[in-house]
């Protein structure tokens, strides 16, 4: 595993599509890979080639998804020596009547989603800090943290998101880091129905400093802990809304 330009799309977003909607899941796939942030705005997907065969997609398949992306402003393909496909914005969250019905949208309910997330996400944490961190990987982690810090408003879900996903890749599980991706998708549609507060948001910031001191340290039990307790803030502000 290495680190390159502080992406975690290889690990993180595109995993090999399943028979018979080949299409519709590389279109999936690549939406998946800009809304968790693995590929940023102003960054370039992974070449055609390499995108194609880690999809498991011809690259005939994977051109008619660009284009369908790109005709929606998502990305653009361009063409010279920096040539490829390069992101143009994150697809703004689908419009519903409040928390309750981006609920009803979810697969399992709340509980499951917050069971799920607290397992995968407590487990990366806690996997990041038992191993031997290269300078790469310290310096990625600590990159996030300050880019969630200093993100405005809007831009905040994706830093939180890429700092929570930079865990994960550090977690050295490219099974468990797919997981707490999918979890990520999962809360952040709930978390997208409520007001963001900026309370939360400076309390959020401390628990991310505690994560990365864990994680940094080489302490696995604190790094676990540390996650845990930010992890039941955004449970218990979901619950209040739903109250």
């Amino acid at each position: 595993m290495t680190a390159s330009n502080g992406s975690t799309g290889g690990i993180v977003a595109f995993q090999p599509v399943r028979a018979g909607n080949a299409f519709e899941e590389t279109v999936e796939q690549l939406l998946r890979a800009v809304k968790l942030g693995a590929v940023p705005p102003g960054q370039r997907m992974p070449p055609e080639r390499e995108l194609a065969g880690t999809l498991g997609v011809s690259r005939d398949t994977l051109r008619e998804a660009i284009r369908v992306l790109a005709a929606e402003g998502i990305v653009e393909s361009r063409r010279g020596r920096s040539g490829g496909t390069y992101v143009l914005k994150v697809p703004a969250p689908a419009k519903t009547g409040g928390l309750r019905d981006a609920l009803a949208d979810l697969p399992g309910g709340l509980e499951d989603t917050l069971v799920f997330r607290r397992v995968v996400e407590t487990g990366a944490a806690e996997a990041a800090a038992g191993r031997a961190l290269e300078p790469a990987y310290r310096r990625l982690l600590t990159e996030r943290l300050v880019a969630a810090e200093e993100a405005d408003l809007p831009d905040y879900r994706l830093a939180d998101t890429r700092f929570h996903l930079a865990v994960a890749e550090l977690s050295g599980s490219s099974a468990l880091a797919a997981a707490v991706g999918e979890a990520r998708l999962r809360i952040n549609a709930l978390l997208d129905a409520i007001p963001m507060l900026q309370v939360n948001l400076k309390h959020t910031a401390v628990q991310h400093e505690r994560i990365v001191a864990a994680i940094l340290g080489g302490d696995p039990e604190a790094a676990r802990r540390a996650m845990a307790e930010h992890l039941e803030g955004t449970e218990v502000l979901l619950r209040g809304f739903l109250d």
